[in-house]
């Protein structure tokens, strides 16, 4: 709850900023305000029985934190303060059984928290899934949002994450009430803000909450929150809390009483609309208000430089393992499937700390070639550029990271971190389209030189077949038809594969007999009868071009119609190849 009437009050003063506001920093988070948040999403988008809404919400949460490198640190509930045990068990709907010596924190003591209730045990759920995401927890002495305004004073975090409004009280300065990562942005409100616009300061705050009521304080009856910012900003910041001390809340009943003179002389007792919780005794009164304002300013708290502050400072790793078993337990989840979320956040993580480093050393003035700096970088290529949700993105690839090959990183997060990265892929990618726009051209061109001078040499060769004409090459090609001869013998016993490229020996399968028969073009054929050769005539179908010799065949002797049939096979074959 916190200070009635506060967040109202502070909403001129909320503002909402991106999500990546959150990139780079330190924040605490009290997780109970957390848990209860995620307790109340719909259950009905929840895919399995043994599903946990509040525990699936939280890791969504962490992750998208953890991608832009914002350090977390949870901060769970301690014991309950003896000054809030009627307020505690007022809550628990155990008001009556509240014991007199219980309204008064001197005689009363803290009140350990019951580790068994439901409550906790969701708290727990959530302290194992944060540690294994390397999300460190902090056991407060008592209040959570105490402990967190406290580090957030120290400067050892740039903010805390509370919904309970009396952390301003406890000393906070930048709190983030609620995240949204359905809008990506978070509500924030800064006590320097509030300082600046209302003129109200810590000590003011803390006496409203004597006023309209808080976790510590009943309140006064009959003052509002216009009265209350009334009384407090006509004493001021830095008196306001002197003059509770010297004469107690009355003086606000004064203050009420006189503004309304008018309206009270009309009524039989001008202060029957206002009075105080608890005893009309003003000594026993004034000695509440000073314990309320000691347990706002001097809280138990782990101090600054206690052992239990630096360990959860310091860096806890991921541990990929444990979070896979809870995952499996909770959302029925493979490794693969859980590594599939978590991973590509972990390496983004890592590549903003590349990026900070290297920011970090241009500002020193040292500016190392990306070789020579001493951390790797996590990123060994691009892959491509890709649009996502209208952002410039880069596919890339990663190095170090087992079970995660590449990912989807924004822009502007690769042109901080290696920079030489997106210029190797852009002079790449351009060499690569000069490439692809020379080789079609080159390609298509070479083809139809090489079938041209095929069918110039293979029409010439096949006149003089039909010609009988063997003179001219008879006695320069005779070692060529007894190396032939070899071959065609040998590859005729073994039925071995022939070389299609050879122009001395072919081979053609006969459709006769259905087996190999080795021809060898070359051989000397017998004397041609006196015949007409008739034109070569080209067959065009969809496919291939032929050479049509079926006339010139019945005027053949059997040897020349033979190597006819065998080169018309091979044109064929050669024409296959070529396309």
């Amino acid at each position: 709850m916190g200070v009635k009437n506060l967040w109202d009050i502070l909403e001129s003063c909320k503002k909402t900023l991106p999500l990546h506001h959150l990139q780079n920093k330190r924040v605490c988070i009290d997780l109970s305000c957390w848990m209860v948040q995620l307790q109340n999403v719909n259950k009905t988008h929840c895919g399995l029985v043994k599903d946990k809404p509040y525990i699936r919400n939280l890791f969504h949460r962490l992750r998208a934190l953890i991608a832009l490198n914002c350090s977390l640190i949870f901060v769970a509930d301690g014991s309950i303060p003896a000054i809030k045990l009627a307020t505690y068990r007022r809550r628990l709907n155990l008001g009556l059984e509240v014991a007199q010596d219980e309204t008064n924190s001197q005689k009363a003591c803290s009140l350990r928290r019951n580790m068994g209730s439901e409550f906790s045990c969701m708290i727990k759920e959530a302290k194992d899934i944060g540690l294994a995401l390397g999300i460190p927890c902090l056991e407060s002495i008592e209040e959570a949002e105490a402990q967190c305004a406290l580090l957030n004073s120290e400067s050892l975090c740039d903010g805390c994450f509370s919904s309970d409004s009396d952390v301003f009280l406890f000393g906070g300065r930048t709190v983030y009430r609620d995240i949204c990562l359905g809008e990506g942005h978070v509500v924030c409100y800064e006590m320097e803000e509030v300082e600046r616009k209302l003129g109200f300061g810590r000590n003011s705050l803390i006496t409203l909450a004597l006023i309209l009521g808080s976790d510590y304080s009943p309140g006064v009856h009959g003052l509002g929150p216009e009265s209350a910012l009334q009384i407090v900003k006509s004493i001021g910041d830095s008196n306001v809390l002197q003059k509770i001390a010297s004469e107690g809340l009355p003086f606000a009943k004064k203050i009420k009483t006189s503004k309304k003179q008018m309206r009270s002389k009309k009524k039989n007792s001008p202060d029957s609309d206002i009075h105080f919780n608890g005893s009309d005794n003003n000594s026993e009164r004034k000695n509440e208000c000073l314990q309320v304002i000691d347990a706002y300013l001097k809280p138990k708290c782990h101090p600054a430089d206690s052992d239990a502050v630096c360990r959860v400072l310091s860096q806890h790793p991921f541990q990929r393992l444990k979070l896979q078993g809870i995952c499996a337990q909770f959302f029925g989840w493979s490794p693969e499937k859980t590594d599939e979320y978590t991973l590509p956040k972990i390496a983004e993580r890592d590549l903003r700390r590349f990026a900070n480093l290297r920011s970090t050393s241009s500002e020193l003035g040292v500016n190392l070639p990306l070789q020579k700096i001493p951390v790797k970088c996590p990123v060994p290529g691009v892959v491509k550029q890709r649009k996502v949700q209208g952002t410039e993105c880069f596919e890339v690839l990663w190095e170090g990271f087992d079970g995660l090959k590449t990912s989807i990183v924004p822009a502007d997060l690769l042109e901080s971190a290696c920079p030489e990265k997106i210029a190797e892929f852009e002079e790449k990618t351009a060499l690569g389209k000069k490439q692809n726009k020379r080789k079609p051209g080159s390609k298509k061109s070479g083809n139809r030189l090489a079938m041209a001078e095929i069918d110039l040499r293979l029409q010439t060769l096949l006149l003089d077949i039909e010609s009988g004409s063997n003179t001219a090459c008879s006695t320069s090609l005779s070692s060529k038809a007894a190396t032939s001869e070899d071959m065609t013998t040998s590859t005729a016993a073994n039925h071995t594969k022939l070389d299609p490229h050879n122009a001395v020996c072919r081979a053609a399968l006969s459709t006769e007999t259905g087996q190999y028969e080795i021809i060898d073009l070359w051989s000397p054929s017998p004397v041609a009868r006196t015949h007409t050769v008739s034109r070569c005539q080209r067959v065009n179908d969809q496919h291939s071009e032929v050479i049509d010799l079926s006339e010139s065949e019945n005027e053949m002797s059997p040897e020349h119609a033979r190597k006819a049939r065998a080169l018309r096979l091979f044109i064929a074959s050669m024409r296959d190849e070529m396309s």
